[in-house]
């Protein structure tokens, strides 16, 4: 039996939130690409003579590991093969600044900013922003094979190894992850449903449904936009995912009611998701669905009949699916020109400059034996989309560590060779399986391989880890120092405004579900960007949770509020829901009360950087459909933040 910790020996919150590792599944295929993308080029290498020209494309397939997070195939070739390409661009501008001093400086940091600012823009351009600068700093800081095209060329061919062995699978695969990710999407609808009575497990179930819906249509929406032509499958795949909405749309109702579903309703659909995903629909059976009685029985029926009706047409009308949905899901190329404008782009490239800026500085004027490690470490620890900068250098710190300790066994025991080959082997698979485990974990993976390959540089055997500890801790502290501390954003700014936001579109969905002539596929695309806006919000929060106080504090102390406008949303589709289904609408006034309710909330929660109540004064009929609305309004406006 293990003795509770005295109190003053208990880790703090956000420490245990650090280190906890996420669940993921295992992926087996990408661990079998990283190992034979990233040992083969070791082995030519070894067997041609030049072992380290097969250790720089071997650092090209890591890259390529890294970057290969997408399900469809096509989708594929963008996120491998662009950040390739940005990293080519990297290395060669890196090999021209390399051994000219304060010249190298303002190329690293000039490179620094616009790998920054491109970042922002999406998935893909924050990969390939990160190769950018990576690989600009690794030929800054080493002496590359000549000429000056060698280099990149083997780097860049080895992450497009990784892009070949993916891409193996395609002929006989094509079209498999689309429909599992709309089958996916349909099993956590099930799951929502299982769960809509059950409190403590309804709001985590529809985070699920609302992240699942998200990756669902990014993947085929997506795809859909760089398919030449109409693909009848994709368009069939669009409609199915859309046909799902009104599901999820009477999830709420069900739990508003507080009584659980019969569970053929559930079985329903897991069915249906079955039949999505093999793409045989003809000997689909669907469980008999029991008489529908109240509104919200009326309502799931209804839903769960054209689903079905859906899922099981031989052909889909392309009239049927919402254009203006595909419009707001694509990023355009005004999208994209905003987001590389915007004052958050700037203010991130900024600061990784600044931060590049001082590292290249620094390991200009004090000897360094392996300056570019600092700059590396940088890079990775202030991406934007990667989570908080306190946290990932934590993690970072910590999992080097690890990883070093794994590296110096390695270096130690084998001596360069072909003994390095089956070592790869069994360390880059590492890299997939523990990433989607944490920051930390990821580091732990990639510190031994990084040590290897260097190794086979520069032939410096355990020489390698204590300036690779010192270097790493520079740029945590660089990090920290120049990219965390010195850039203070304001709680209203990270948070505030979002949130603010979000409760005053809340209010226009209020306002638009109850309007009169208020076009039905308007209603769902305000309700989708809502629940995705909220997901990113409590993302965001859920980040800040990771931080010491007293953001880490704040950030509990607001979280109460994200959940209420979760609930006012959930409990405005279930109203809405009722009325569709033959329940009375609320009047204009009760619409209009809680509509300018909600404003007011929004402004205050705008204007402040601490929570306070606000008083509510809201009235209506009894039994009115907007009576659960006017609940979770009253109880958002009385949340505050303990003194």
């Amino acid at each position: 039996m293990f003795r509770e910790l005295p109190i003053g020996l208990t880790p703090p919150d956000w420490l245990v939130r650090n280190l906890r590792p996420q669940p993921a599944p295992v992926n087996w295929a990408a661990m079998a690409r990283a190992a034979v993308a990233m040992a083969l080029p070791l082995a030519i290498g070894f067997a041609a003579g030049q072992p380290a020209l097969g250790a720089l494309a071997s650092m090209g397939a890591l890259n390529g590991v890294i970057g290969d997070t997408a399900d469809a195939y096509r989708m594929r070739v963008i996120t491998i093969a662009v950040p390739q390409l940005t990293g080519a661009v990297g290395v060669i501008l890196g090999q021209l600044a390399f051994g000219r001093g304060w010249y190298a400086v303002l190329v690293v940091t000039g490179v620094a900013l616009v790998s920054g600012m491109i970042s922002t823009i999406g998935a893909v351009a924050s990969v390939s922003g990160l190769l950018l600068l990576l690989n600009c700093v690794v030929g800054a800081g080493l002496p590359l094979p000549h000429p000056w095209w060698l280099a990149p060329l083997l780097m860049t061919g080895g992450g497009l190894l990784v892009l070949a062995l993916a891409l193996l699978a395609w002929p006989l695969r094509a079209g498999v992850p689309e429909r599992a990710s709309v089958a996916n999407a349909y099993r956590r609808v099930a799951d929502l449903l299982d769960d809509a009575c059950d409190d403590d497990r309804y709001i985590g179930a529809r985070f699920d449904v609302t992240r699942a819906l998200n990756q669902a249509y990014d993947l085929i929406l997506g795809h859909r936009a760089r398919h030449h032509g109409r693909s009848e499958e994709l368009t069939r795949l669009l409609a199915r995912l859309n046909a799902i909405t009104p599901v999820v749309e009477a999830a709420p109702a069900v739990h508003l009611t507080g009584r659980p579903l019969p569970p053929e309703v559930p079985r329903t659909v897991r069915a249906l998701a079955d039949a999505v995903e093999s793409g045989d629909t003809a000997g689909l059976r669907l469980p008999k669905l029991p008489l529908a009685l109240t509104e919200t029985e009326r309502a799931v029926d209804h839903a769960l009949k054209h689903t079905a009706e859906v899922v099981t047409s031989p052909s889909v009308d392309p009239r049927g699916v919402d254009e203006r949905t595909v419009a707001l899901h694509v990023r355009t190329a005004r999208a994209t020109r905003d987001a590389v404008l915007s004052a958050g782009s700037w203010r991130y490239g900024l600061r990784l400059a600044v931060c590049i800026g001082i590292a290249q500085a620094l390991v200009s004027l004090v000897p360094v034996p392996r300056s570019y490690w600092v700059a590396l470490t940088i890079t990775f620890v202030l991406k934007p989309d990667f989570g908080s900068v306190f946290s990932r250098a934590l993690l970072r710190a910590l999992g080097t560590v690890v990883g070093l300790a794994i590296a110096a066994a390695v270096l130690a025991e084998v001596p360069i060779g072909w003994w390095d080959v089956p070592v790869m082997v069994v360390l880059a698979p590492l890299v997939p399986a523990l990433t989607p485990r944490g920051y930390g974990f990821q580091t732990a993976a990639i510190t031994p391989v990084i040590l290897l390959l260097s190794d086979i540089l520069n032939h410096q055997g355990t020489g390698l880890l204590l300036p690779r500890l010192l270097d790493s801790l520079m740029g945590c502290g660089i990090a920290l120092v120049a990219g965390y501390l010195l850039w203070p954003e304001s709680w209203r700014t990270r948070v505030g405004d979002r949130l603010a936001d979000a409760v005053e579109d809340t209010a226009a969905y209020v306002s638009t579900a109850f309007g009169d002539g208020t076009d039905p596929a308007r209603r769902t695309r305000m309700r989708r960007r809502l629940y995705r806006d909220l997901s990113t919000i409590r993302t965001e929060f859920q980040r800040a949770l990771t931080e010491p106080p007293p953001t880490g504090r704040r950030a509990a102390a607001w979280w109460p509020l994200v959940v209420a406008v979760e609930r006012i949303v959930d409990a405005t589709t279930a109203a809405r829901v009722r009325v569709h289904h033959g329940a009375p609408p609320p009047s204009s006034a009760e619409v209009h009360q809680v509509v300018r309710q909600l404003g007011e909330l929004a402004e205050g929660v705008r204007a402040a950087d601490t929570l306070t109540a606000f008083p509510t004064h809201l009235t209506g009929p009894a039994g009115s459909v907007l009576e659960p609305v006017r609940q979770e309004v009253a109880a958002a406006r009385a949340i505050a933040t303990p003194h």
